[in-house]
């Protein structure tokens, strides 16, 4: 170690009240070695801390490290008279609350240990979860609010919370946070000669509005001196009797004796620094989560084609008739975001849950943009509302026909989404195959629902995403396909060495013929093929595999991406209309 380590030198300039996290409660308390001897290493932190209203700031301001520090407990308490005093309160006096805890103690006398408890005020007011070790928000995604570190026992040893939604609950209360913090360090060396603490003397010192005190002596001097121990005892109870009775206690029924000596030897030197502060964090009278301030910092959004610009607060209003462009890749950008999911109400609509708790209708328009109503976007959470701006463009293409058709006309399309359509037809050819055949066409199952946030078409961007939706296309239909039943049914003289498309092919064919049946495969064949050129791009003929799969290249990767999933899907449904229909008369 050295002499900035022992000083504490960077870690007294850093306060709480600019820091990211604020420790609401702390004892960290890390040990190497043994405490009596050359070697020992203590790197120790601990905090209390107490929320205290305005009418007690005066008062509190007197508040200190064995007022509100990790000694002080946080407990409920009865009175005889009947007064209860709840954990949440933090009394100075008996019966006299002035603050309110943050973090509670809970203790468990019959398994052992103490547990900490985040206040559920705050957990509640904030709307979080608890994940593990962190309490999170959902509705910002998942984002980690407060957060415990646990010692290898389970016991506790912090809880802290970002200072963000710290402030945001205090506001929302009307209260400010007290902190008593302490920090020590100890080495123990075989001499300060030739170290880097042979400039060191013992001294105290006012620093960085806290008090810094600098201590330098023997481990003779600490752990060694004089002892003494007294014993005393009864002589009066008989342990023959029964149920033996002790009388009042006097000299004659009483014994004693005492003994003394001495301890040394303990060599070395304790080089021990400690710091006490005490600080306030205050709020700034601004609480967007638990009482719902108007937030400032809302993004702008183009409205016009001259590229004119409107501030999301003007836009929340559900009569603000206006509708917004943005590029496809906004999509994909929510759907990386936890808590986030896309439905299809229409070939060319959909709706994106988020963790807002809304479900954001949009339109894909003749320019591949998507377009959503005004209000729709503007009534989300802040950050949705930024990451939606950042994908925002000026108008082009008109508004996407078939929003317009449900929000105007009041009449939605008829339409049916190719992802939707997908998984329709993969479970009526798989019912059809248990009818007709008596076993199952796909060695598990799948939810449709979850599937389908992977194949879409806005999964497509370029052609290497392209390749990868094909991907995962075939996964959840060839590399399902129940290839060992396939086999059984199959009478193709080399099944054993087809693989699962093929082997679904001979069935077919054996109802249509080889070449009809080739036909119907060849989408499928050419998606398969894709699959494969996304594990090998250079050595594979990706343009063959895009014109067997139907794909016109000349497209936007978007609507490549739609043909990619439609064609798919038609080849699955002929299979089952071939496969499955009456014989002809």
């Amino acid at each position: 170690m050295n002499k900035d380590w022992i000083l504490l030198t960077k870690e007294t300039r850093r306060t709480f009240s600019k820091a990211t996290w604020v420790p609401l409660r702390a004892f960290c308390n890390d040990e190497k070695g043994r405490s009596t001897q050359v070697g020992y290493v203590c790197d120790c932190f601990a905090c209390g801390s107490v929320t205290f209203p305005p009418e007690h700031r005066e008062q509190a301001e007197q508040l200190s490290w064995s007022d509100i520090g990790i000694g002080h407990t946080v407990e409920p308490y009865a009175y005889e008279d009947g007064y209860y005093a709840t954990i949440e309160q933090y009394q100075y006096n008996d019966k006299e609350p002035i603050g309110v805890e943050l973090v509670f103690e809970h203790p468990q006398p019959v398994v052992g240990g103490k547990k900490w408890i985040l206040n559920p005020d705050l957990v509640v007011a904030l709307r979080l979860i608890k994940e593990g070790t962190n309490w999170v928000r959902p509705e910002e995604n998942f984002v980690v609010v407060a957060r415990e570190e646990l010692e290898e026992d389970g016991s506790h040893r912090l809880i802290e919370i970002k200072r963000e939604f710290l402030m945001d609950y205090l506001a929302a209360r009307g209260l400010s946070l007290r902190i008593s913090s302490y920090r020590q360090r100890v080495e123990h060396v075989a001499s300060i000669e030739g170290t880097d603490y042979s400039t060191l003397e013992n001294h105290q010192e006012e620093r960085d509005d806290g008090r810094f005190e600098l201590r330098i002596n023997s481990l003779n001097d600490i752990f060694g001196g004089s002892w003494a121990a007294f014993r005393a005892w009864r002589t009066d109870v008989d342990e023959e009797e029964d149920a033996p009775v002790m009388g009042p206690e006097s000299d004659e029924n009483t014994d004693c004796e005492s003994t003394k000596g001495n301890r040394s030897g303990y060599e070395g030197i304790r080089v021990e620094g400690e710091f006490w502060r005490d600080e306030w964090i205050d709020h700034q009278d601004r609480s967007l989560r638990v009482r719902g301030d108007k937030d400032n910092t809302l993004p702008q959004f183009i409205v016009e084609t001259d590229g004119t610009r409107l501030a999301s607060t003007h836009l929340n209003n559900e009569d603000v008739g206006r509708w917004l462009w943005f590029r496809s890749s906004v999509v994909g950008d929510l759907l990386n975001h936890r808590g986030f999911s896309l439905k299809w109400y229409t070939s060319e609509t959909g709706g994106i849950s988020s963790t807002s708790g809304y479900s954001t209708h949009f339109g894909i328009n003749t320019s591949d943009l998507i377009t959503v109503y005004a209000y729709d976007v503007a009534r989300l959470a802040a950050w949705e509302q930024h990451v939606w701006a950042a994908h925002n463009v000026v108008p082009e293409g008109k508004v996407s026909s078939e929003l317009l058709a449900s929000q105007v006309k009041a009449q939605p399309a008829s339409t049916h989404a190719a992802e939707e359509k997908l998984f329709g037809v993969m479970r009526i050819l798989e019912a059809g195959f248990q009818q007709e055949f008596g076993v199952a066409l796909f060695n598990h199952d799948i939810d449709d629902h979850v599937s389908m946030q992977q194949i879409s078409r806005f999964a497509s961007t370029d052609q290497s995403s392209l390749l990868r939706l094909a991907k995962e296309v075939v996964r959840v239909f060839s590399d399902r396909l129940n290839i060992r039943e396939l086999r059984k049914i199959s009478t193709h003289v080399d099944k054993k060495k087809l693989g699962s498309n093929k082997l679904l092919q001979d069935i077919l064919s054996q109802k249509v013929g080889v070449e009809k049946a080739r036909k119907v495969f060849g989408p499928i064949v050419g998606v398969y093929d894709m699959r494969v050129g996304d594990a090998h791009p250079t050595g594979s003929k990706i343009g063959e595999a895009l014109e067997l799969a139907g794909i016109d290249q000349a497209a936007s990767y978007l609507r490549q991406g739609e043909q990619l999933i439609h064609n798919f899907g038609k080849s699955v449904w002929l299979i089952g209309r071939l496969m499955f229909a009456a014989p002809d008369r």
